[in-house]
């Protein structure tokens, strides 16, 4: 039986695993539109090996901010670095992205899903055969090896997603949503089995939701984000302890961290609505 630490990456020097430097993000207008500013002047630092969660009213700037880290997009101004080098436009090793849409292949199997990408990077098929075995089993996809995702629920077809992007061994995992299309039960089991992800691969993981209680379960810290052009408005400690899952919400202090989140939103929200104060 293939151990955790097969999949382990391997641990950097530096605490601070990634970061965005006086960061801000201009997008040029269209159809007569004057450009528009998704994100002015952000400063983030992520710790290596902890889960940090952004949160924010709609079009405040999130997915541009994991553009960002991930090297699909160049900031305008300021810098992207992971590992203490510049992120130059393009993903680096170490790295990998799963997003809210459903990314699996419907043509391939599950087995061939997870394996993927590791095929293209040309790894050698014995290699190939280890690493998608153990994620199969890792992500609870055993006896369906053979099976294709329209035979899958929604939640076993993230799975494949998310074990595409483990066979990898990221050292830093970026989620865009990976959960919003799911009920709020499977949302919760979700979080759980990523949380088990986490600690177990050692993985710096950063988490765009829209959810508040999905990021005060699953985070040690929160970045609030603005209206648009997004900035962190507050970075908020959960304090909870590193072996937690759903059980979490049943706690009293969970649902007052939650209405913090919400009372640091509101107006943020409303702004970007288009409200009145």
């Amino acid at each position: 039986m293939t151990s955790v630490a097969a999949l382990r990456p391997k641990v950097v020097a530096a605490s601070v695993h990634a970061e965005l430097l006086g960061v801000s993000k201009t997008f040029p207008g269209s159809g007569g539109q004057g450009p528009v500013t998704a994100l002015d002047g952000l400063d983030i630092s992520l710790r290596k090996g902890e889960f940090f969660s952004v949160v924010g009213p709609s079009g405040c700037g999130k997915s541009t901010l994991l553009d960002l880290l991930a090297g699909l997009s160049a900031p305008s101004q300021g810098r992207a670095r992971f590992e203490g080098q510049d992120i130059s436009g393009t993903v680096p090793p170490g790295i990998g992205v799963v997003f809210q849409e459903d990314a699996s292949f419907p043509w391939l199997t599950v087995s061939d899903n997870i394996a993927f990408t590791l095929r293209r990077t040309g790894t050698d098929p014995a290699e190939i055969q280890r690493r998608v075995d153990y994620a199969i089993g890792f992500m609870g996809l055993r006896g369906f090896e053979k099976a294709y995702p329209a035979q899958l629920s929604g939640g076993m077809r993230q799975r494949v997603c998310i074990g595409r992007t483990l066979v990898m061994q990221p050292r830093f995992i970026l989620m865009d949503e990976p959960f919003g299309a799911l009920d709020q039960q499977t949302r919760l089991l979700m979080g759980d089995e990523l949380l088990r992800l986490w600690r177990e691969t050692g993985a710096t993981v950063f988490f765009i939701t829209h959810a508040l209680d999905e990021a005060n379960l699953l985070s040690d810290r929160i970045g609030v984000m603005s209206a648009r052009p997004g900035r962190i408005i507050d970075t908020i400690e959960t304090g909870w302890p590193r072996e937690r899952d759903s059980r979490l919400a049943e706690r009293g202090e969970f649902g007052q961290l939650t209405a913090r989140l919400w009372s640091l939103l509101r107006e943020e929200s409303r702004i970007a609505l288009g409200m009145t104060k």
